[in-house]
C-alpha cells in the first residue's frame, strides 16, 4: 500500500523518530499506526540494546525541590550535545521531579515516568532510539528536615535546575526559612567549590584518617624527633587534615577569615534562632565513572578506510 506523507508526519509527531524509520515502520504494518509505533518502540530498544556498550559519562545533574525537601540525580549520556537537547532536559527535569517524590535510585528507577504508564528506567531507554545514543539514570538522592529548609544550588546551570554539578544542604531551625534558605545556599555554593569529605571530623571515613596518619606518621619521623614529638606532630597535622576536609571546619568561601561552623553561628542572628546544618549532598556529574579514551586520528582513518 502507499504510504502518505501526512501518515508519515502523524507518526514521528507521536514517537519522535526520523521520517526514515516512521516510513519504514508503515510499511512494515501497512500503515496500522498503533503497530508501527510498536515497531518503532521495538526498534528504539534493539538500538538501545546495541548502544549500552559505549560510556555514557556526559549528561546532567538535575535537581528539584520542595520548602522542607529537594532531591538531586545524574541521568548520562555519551556527548555533551545531546546533554544541551530540549528533550533531554525533559527528561532529566522530570526524573529530579520523580526523585522528590521517590528519594533512593532503585526506588526512582522503577517508578512511573510522569504522564506515562512506563518506568523512569523504561523510558529513558526507550528514549535512546529517538535521541540516538546510549543514556542512563545513574543515581538520585533527597534530603528532609522536619523543620527548617533544604536549599538547592547548580552550578553552571544550562536550565533551570539543571547543569553538572548539583548540591543541596539541609539547615534545620525553627527561625525564618527564607533567612535559613539564603544561608543555606550560600553554604551549597561553597559545597560545590571546596568539596568537603564529611560533614563532621566524627564522620570522616576511618580508612582516609588512618592512611593520612601514617602518611603524616612516616613524615615526621624522617625529622628524627623523639616519639612523643612526633605524635604532637601528627596531631597537629591532622588537625589541619580537618580544616580542610570537614564541611563545618573549612574556611567559609564567602568569607575566608571565618569557618562555616562560625558563619552558620553569625547567620542564626537573622535566623532568629538556632540553626543546624544536618546534611549535604554534592553530585558532579561523572564522577567515578570510568571514560573511554580514544585516539581521534585513528578513529577518522579507520573510517576512511570503510
Amino acid at each position: 500500500m502507499t504510504i502518505s506523507a501526512a501518515q508519515v508526519k502523524e507518526l514521528r509527531d507521536l514517537t519522535g523518530a526520523g521520517m526514515m524509520d516512521c516510513k519504514a515502520a508503515l510499511n512494515e504494518t501497512n500503515g496500522d499506526m498503533e503497530a508501527a509505533v510498536d515497531w518503532l518502540r521495538k526498534k528504539g530498544i534493539s538500538k538501545a540494546d546495541k548502544k549500552a556498550g559505549r560510556t555514557a559519562a556526559e549528561g546532567l545533574i538535575g535537581v528539584d525541590a520542595g520548602v522542607r525537601e529537594a532531591a538531586v540525580v545524574e541521568v548520562n549520556s555519551e556527548t555533551d550535545f545531546v546533554a544541551r537537547n530540549a528533550a533531554f532536559q525533559e527528561i532529566v527535569a522530570n526524573v529530579a521531579k520523580v526523585a522528590l517524590a521517590y528519594g533512593t535510585t532503585e526506588a526512582v528507577a522503577a517508578a512511573k515516568y510522569p504522564g506515562s504508564d512506563k518506568s523512569v528506567t523504561d523510558t529513558i531507554k526507550d528514549a535512546v532510539g529517538t535521541i540516538g545514543e546510549n543514556m542512563g539514570f545513574r543515581r538520585s538522592a533527597k534530603l528532609t528536615v522536619p523543620h527548617g529548609v533544604v536549599a538547592t544550588y547548580v552550578h553552571n546551570a544550562v536550565a533551570d535546575g539543571l547543569g553538572k554539578l548539583g548540591v543541596l544542604v539541609a539547615i534545620e531551625t525553627t527561625g525564618n526559612e527564607h533567612a535559613a534558605n539564603a544561608f543555606a545556599r550560600q553554604v551549597a555554593m561553597h559545597v560545590a567549590a571546596s568539596n568537603p569529605v564529611a560533614l563532621t571530623a566524627e564522620e570522616v571515613d576511618p580508612a582516609l584518617v588512618e592512611r593520612e596518619k601514617a602518611i603524616f606518621s612516616d613524615q615526621a619521623r624522617q625529622s628524627g624527633k623523639p616519639e612523643a614529638i612526633i605524635e604532637k606532630m601528627v596531631e597537629g597535622r591532622l588537625r589541619k587534615f580537618y580544616e580542610e576536609v570537614v564541611l563545618l571546619k573549612q574556611a567559609f568561601v564567602l568569607n575566608p577569615d571565618i569557618t562555616v561552623e562560625k558563619a552558620l553561628k553569625d547567620a542564626e542572628k537573622e535566623i532568629g534562632a538556632p540553626a543546624k546544618i544536618t546534611a549535604y549532598l554534592r553530585y558532579a556529574l561523572g564522577e567515578g565513572i570510568e571514560k573511554e579514551t580514544t585516539d581521534f586520528a585513528a578513529e577518522v582513518a579507520a573510517a576512511v578506510k570503510k
